[in-house]
């Protein structure tokens, strides 16, 4: 504790019993992508220090104002005789799940030195109040600060902001990506049109381009695959079975047609329109590509089921609950399929479902007490 640290300590009446800890959270981890400072920071020099760096580094965050009013709480704390300390923690720059795990530890780790019996949460928004709920299952939450800046609402501090956004538009990869790459290739494309004279087949492209990046973007596609191609055993395992998977998936449509093929080969040309609406064309189709159709899907889900293996990760009990009813599905469907081009009695359907719902259920009933016991393991274990 530095000097000025301990004049604050004693300076107060000591009435008070309470040991309080202020605890500025910053969820995105500002101040370690841009400042480079390792949280948790604790103690009020160190918290001054690490605001100080940030602000040098990046002057516009309203982080590092959020860590000197943590300070000055702190300060006002002890000199009405409460026993304070101050602290910094951080998430990571995803935020997510990983991010709240992170400050849910360093809150942790503080307490541990500093054993607290509540805490006063300082922040600059909403977002990183967001951490609240987590954070009161570590230490009781007495009170809630929000930093508020006190901005010109200028004109010209009007057009600086716009200005800042469009810069993080045009020279931020996160967003650039987006708002300048795809209406990019429209524009190219658009260009190419024009000199072609393909207007018309160009603008379904450019269409299904906009349209597949709004997909992209919406479903968090391109996160996704970037989650699936880390230079990791399980990444790697990953991309292998999605790929053969795939193929997998494309062949079963070609065994459907070579299966069809032969049949339609031999028939006139005024019935084979009848033909493909027949339940017999459309059985043998079926038949011809359920084998590489469950292969493909196999795949792909043994490749998730052997990346949680690698990774150690629970969900590899629900991967194999996966693969368990991908099996118990394949005779009920074939079966199925022989009902409707053979005209079988549909009685015949009742054996495989039986067979297949008994497998599910048994095989659920274990994979979840194993998952239950595991989870309850590890909570031990913590």
């Amino acid at each position: 504790m530095s000097t000025k640290e301990a004049d604050l300590q004693k300076s107060g009446p000591q009435t008070k019993a309470s040991r309080l800890l202020v605890i500025c959270v910053d969820r995105d981890d500002d101040i370690g992508s841009k400042a480079g400072v390792t949280t948790p920071v604790v103690g009020r020099n160190a918290c001054i220090e690490a605001a100080q760096r940030l602000a040098l580094e990046d002057p516009e965050d309203a982080d590092s104002n959020s860590i000197f009013a943590a300070v000055k709480t702190f300060e006002d704390l002890i000199s009405k005789g409460y026993q304070a300390e101050v602290a910094v923690v951080s998430g990571t720059e995803n935020k997510g799940v990983q991010g709240d795990e992170k400050i849910v530890s360093q809150v942790k780790n503080i307490v541990q030195a500093f054993s607290a019996n509540g805490a006063v949460i300082v922040s600059d928004g909403e977002d990183d109040e967001s951490v609240i709920p987590i954070i009161q299952n570590v230490l009781p939450i007495v009170s809630v600060k929000r930093v508020v800046m006190r901005v010109s609402r200028t004109v010209e501090y009007s057009y600086a902001v716009l200005g800042r956004y469009l810069k993080a538009v045009a020279f931020d990869s996160k967003y650039s990506k987006f708002f300048l790459g795809v209406p990019g290739i429209l524009l190219v494309l658009g260009g190419i049109a024009t000199v072609l004279g393909l207007t018309k087949e160009i603008f379904a492209v450019m269409i299904s381009v906009l349209g597949g990046a709004f997909l992209i973007r919406a479903f968090d596609i391109d996160r996704a695959w970037s989650h699936w191609t880390k230079p990791t055993p399980a990444g790697f395992i990953r991309v292998f079975t999605l790929v053969a998977g795939i193929l997998f998936v494309l062949a079963s449509i070609t065994a459907g047609i070579s299966a069809v093929t032969p049949h339609i080969s031999t028939t006139k040309p005024d019935e084979i329109i009848k033909i493909f609406g027949s339940k017999q064309t459309i059985g043998m189709f079926v038949e011809g590509m359920l084998p590489f159709l469950w292969m493909g899907i196999g795949c792909i889900f043994g490749g998730s089921l052997l990346s949680s293996w690698f990774k150690g990760s629970i969900r590899s009990i629900t991967d194999i609950l996966r693969i368990i009813v991908l099996v118990t599905l394949y005779p009920i469907i074939s079966q199925f399929n022989t009902v409707m081009t053979k005209d079988q009695s549909p009685f015949t359907l009742i054996p495989p479902l039986l067979i297949g719902l008994a497998v599910i259920l048994v095989s659920a009933s274990l994979l979840f007490h194993k998952y239950r016991k595991k989870k309850g393991g590890e909570v031990l274990s913590e």
